[in-house]
């Protein structure tokens, strides 16, 4: 390296107008004493950058050794969506109207979330649009966006097929202005984030009353924010996620989800979620097939099917009408696989995201696989018994049709081993 320096260097000498001026002036070996002089000064320059860049490689090398004594005294930390080279694409069901898939991470990009999508098989997903309990957000990147709305494309997502999650500080029905401001800005935020992905459709959380505010108040705080939101945005639809009813929360009655959506002055961007979890713990039946007919009777009356535009597929830990929105994987929970098979073989959920939120310890992706081929299973299935079901779900039936029983006479009564009422719910 420092051979081809000193040469271009020299070079650069003997070009220049010092150099002929010298010549003019003196004699040849003149001129040869000034090129030894410079050379013998960049061979010093040279050997002093030498040098320098052993000292550096040896201060790197003396780091790469303590981390790697750090790295075998230390027990390693959880890794969390980082084998992107071992994500291997499953076989997806493409020949259907029910659009199953769950709420995938973003780790690494929002970009990131179609290939896991593609991971489990697929045809909807959910997402969060920001870290969903800090108030602040980074930035989208530019080619990350791109890089999303390509692969929608190209993978067969279109934007229906995506339901983002909005984030969990959110209350639209606060009456405090300033508080309520806070939360709208965030609201307004996430829509116009869903119009750069491309996307059609953003399900929240209504919110919850506080202090001295009433239901109705709440309400109309709730609609007021989203005609607001309306005005200065132009087309994604504002979807209510229906609520367990924990707290002072709105929205845990189909009564209340549809005065809502009658205060908003653009029906067309207006709709509903529903969590079968979160209904379930509101207590609305859904273990049988006139029970589940009455509570869609129920949502028809209040709200209209027009405007149903996802569902999240969830099991409930917890007993009907019990208020706790605890998630629990398909079939193993109170509400067992019957429901599951009469959403899949409802055409009332034909062409909307149905997304699972079920318990995934360590990120394992594997869960919503099954989960999704189950499902996809039931469709066609007259009775549980028609199915080509897993052992581990079969045996899990009785069980749940035993507790499920139970379940009115046992709402509310704290079992041993529950934790007390200090617990704090999950709002998925």
């Amino acid at each position: 390296m420092s051979y081809v320096r000193r040469s271009a260097r020299v070079s650069a000498l003997l070009k220049s107008g010092e150099a002929k001026k010298l010549a003019e002036k003196a004699s040849e070996q003149d001129v040869k004493k000034v090129i030894k002089k410079e050379t013998i000064k960049e061979h010093s320059i040279s050997t002093e950058t030498v040098k320098q860049e052993k000292e550096i490689k040896a201060e790197n090398k003396k780091r790469v050794n303590n981390i790697s004594k750090d790295t075998v005294s230390k027990k390693p930390k959880k890794k969390v969506q980082e084998k992107n080279h071992e994500i291997i694409y499953a076989p997806r069901f493409l020949d259907t109207k029910k659009l199953v898939g769950a709420h995938v991470s973003v780790s690494g990009g929002i970009h990131n979330a179609i290939r896991y999508s593609l991971s489990i098989g697929a045809n909807a997903f959910a997402i969060f649009l920001r870290n969903q309990r800090r108030w602040d957000a980074q930035p989208l990147d530019p080619e990350h966006v791109s890089m999303f709305r390509e692969g929608c494309e190209e993978n067969m997502y279109p934007p229906g097929s995506v339901l983002p999650h909005g984030s969990y500080l959110i209350n639209l029905g606060n009456p405090d202005q300033e508080k309520r401001e806070k939360s709208y800005q965030a609201f307004l935020e996430d829509l116009k984030r869903c119009e750069i992905l491309g996307l059609t459709l953003y399900n929240f959380h209504p919110g919850s009353t506080v202090g001295q505010c009433t239901l109705e108040e709440s309400i109309q705080y709730i609609a007021d924010c989203i005609n607001r939101a309306h005005d200065a945005t132009k087309n994604v639809i504002c979807v209510v996620e229906n609520m367990a009813g924990a707290g002072n929360s709105v929205g845990s009655k189909f009564e209340e989800l549809g005065k809502i959506i009658s205060l908003v002055k653009n029906k067309k961007r207006i709709g509903v979620c529903i969590d079968t979890c979160h209904a379930f713990a509101a207590g609305y039946d859904l273990r049988t097939k006139e029970r589940y007919e009455e509570t869609m009777t129920e949502f028809s009356r209040y709200i209209g099917f027009q405007y149903l535009k996802g569902l999240h597929l969830n099991d409930s830990l917890k007993e009907l009408g019990s208020r706790r929105d605890r998630h629990a994987n398909i079939g193993k929970g109170y509400l067992g696989l019957e429901p599951f098979r009469l959403i899949m073989n409802d055409s009332r959920m034909d062409e909307i995201p149905l997304i699972l939120e079920t318990p995934v310890p360590d990120d394992d992706l594997e869960i919503y696989k099954k989960e999704i081929a189950l499902l996809y299973e039931l469709i066609g299935k007259q009775t549980l018994a028609d199915a080509n079901l897993p052992k581990n779900f079969v045996k899990n039936l009785n069980i749940n049709e035993n507790k499920s029983s139970k379940s009115s006479e046992s709402s509310g009564k704290k079992k041993k081993g529950e934790k007390n009422s200090a617990e704090i719910d999950e709002q998925c």
